[in-house]
């Protein structure tokens, strides 16, 4: 196109069935134009009344199109000249988007390939769901809930609209501190309690504020995946604290002197296991000694179905050395995101400061809502109601899988939890079998994907509080299917 050449833009239309507003369509399409050279600088555009006449529009919905071009510098106004295309300098010529290869120079960061690059458990919307640690959400009381948030979304607050307390909604932290006294033998004050988005963001916070790259860690073998992700994103070097069903091996020779140590002494993921008063002491021990942190993530000790909830080890934390790490998730709605730490007293100050710089702050509507929710004693109901349906539940589940699985599998009732661990009874491997559910619309977790460090057992890691009686026994045929399925192959 010439220095003073004038352009006929008829390849140009605009959609009326589309959301997206016509000036907008405009917009959009001359600056794709402009941007991928099909429109060359110094080209002169349509007059607005010329160009609205072509599209059928309003000349208002031109203008206001071009006016975005003019304050992008994409054009130029020329007094008695009409408007010009600018010229954009650009370092070399756009080119076509092409799929990223292996060798090619964008690509993530090492931290970043340790986040994605780890095995993910199968998530299927719309597929018969084994998946642990889901809660039941059928039973949920969401008019209770739906009222309280509603109230609490009509609220002008001050406290609800702005950025005062990063470290939670101060009402939720005092409730959090009061309660946990009495369900986990937990003594704190609100100040010791800060709320995140979830139990995830509450393991990558301690990665960050707590260690440096390449600082021990001590993590169960086999353990959470998600903290294993959190801890490796972060440069630690895991070192395997073995966990058997006869509990920790905390006297192994081949352990390095730890920065962090990561337990889940309430419920041991995968096992189930509690962890016994000399093994806690023992660890509160080995912590003193090394000046390390002990993380113990309570991801479902409110669960226990016979006695009471075990007391935290962060109950018996005499040399305060232990971070506590809770979460709503599990008994009240997965969704919420609203987890939360209990930190020593010297690290308060600490972790208030990194929630505001790392964002990871729950909305404070949500939290005063669960707040309201907690102190009007709707949670206690919900919480006892629950534990009696999952124990019935569990008892169900484990009576379906003798029955119907008992040739593959062997699963046993556990006193705390909302998932069992099924034990193969033959040689499998656990990746083949959750390949043959997913063929059979089941979602199931293998248990080998829990272990980093030695040879894995094989298994599977059923969670079954999400579903009722006809959902569970779907589900366990569906296994057994997919059993067969693997027999015949």
């Amino acid at each position: 196109m010439g220095e003073h050449m004038r352009l006929s833009l008829d390849i140009l239309s605009v959609d009326r069935g589309s959301d997206d507003p016509m000036h907008r369509q405009i917009y959009g399409a001359l600056r794709r134009f402009i941007l991928d050279g099909h429109i060359a600088p110094n080209t002169i555009l349509p007059s607005t009344r010329s160009l609205a006449e072509d599209l059928g529009v309003g000349r208002n919905t031109v203008i206001a199109a071009y006016d975005q071009l003019l304050a992008e510098g994409f054009i130029e106004a020329r007094a008695g000249s009409g408007t010009w295309v600018a010229h954009i300098k650009q370092d070399k010529q756009r080119a076509t988007p092409r799929p990223p290869t292996s060798g090619g120079q964008l690509r993530l960061s090492s931290r970043g390939k340790t986040i994605v690059d780890g095995p993910q458990p199968p998530r299927s919307a719309g597929v018969i769901n084994f998946y642990p640690g889901v809660p039941e959400t059928a039973s949920f009381p969401f008019s209770i809930w739906s009222t309280l948030l509603a109230r609490n979304a009509r609220s002008r607050d001050e406290s609800l609209l702005s950025y005062l307390d990063f470290a939670g909604h101060p009402g939720l932290r005092a409730t959090i501190a009061s309660n946990i006294s009495v369900s986990r033998g937990i003594d704190c004050t609100p100040e010791q309690v800060i709320v995140v988005t979830g139990a995830q963001a509450a393991l990558d916070l301690v990665s960050r504020v707590l260690m440096d790259e390449g600082d021990h860690v001590w993590m169960e073998e086999p353990g959470y995946l998600g903290a294993k992700t959190a801890f490796l994103a972060a440069g630690a070097k895991l070192a395997p604290l073995k966990v058997s069903h006869r509990g920790w091996n905390l006297a192994d020779p081949e352990l390095p002197p730890p920065r962090l140590i990561y337990v889940t002494p309430s419920c041991q993921w995968p096992y189930g296991t509690i962890m016994r008063i000399e093994e806690r002491l023992q660890l509160l021990d080995i912590a003193q000694r090394h000046a390390a942190w002990i993380i113990e993530d309570d991801f479902d000790g409110e669960y226990r179905f016979r006695g009471r909830p075990v007391p935290a080890l962060r109950g018996l934390d005499d040399a305060n050395h232990v971070v506590y790490i809770g979460s709503f998730g599990k008994t009240l709605l997965p969704a919420l995101r609203i987890g939360y730490l209990i930190v020593p007293h010297e690290l308060v100050e600490s972790f208030d400061k990194a929630v505001s710089i790392t964002g990871q702050f729950a909305p404070l509507i949500l939290q005063a809502t669960v707040n309201d929710f907690i102190k009007q004693g709707y949670f206690a109901t919900h919480l006892k109601r629950m534990r009696r349906l999952y124990a019935r539940r569990q008892a169900n589940f484990v009576k379906l899988c003798r029955e119907h699985l008992g040739e593959w599998v062997t699963v046993s009732e556990n006193d705390s939890g909302m998932q069992l661990l099924a034990r193969f009874t033959q040689p499998l491997n656990d990746f083949d079998v959750v390949a043959a559910a997913n063929k059979e619309g089941l979602d199931v977790q293998a248990v080998s994907i829990n272990y980093h460090s030695t040879t894995p057992e094989h298994g599977l890691l059923l969670g079954y509080t999400a579903m009722d009686d006809r959902q569970i026994l779907r589900a366990v045929l569906a296994l057994r299917a997919a059993f067969m399925r693997l027999a015949k192959d």
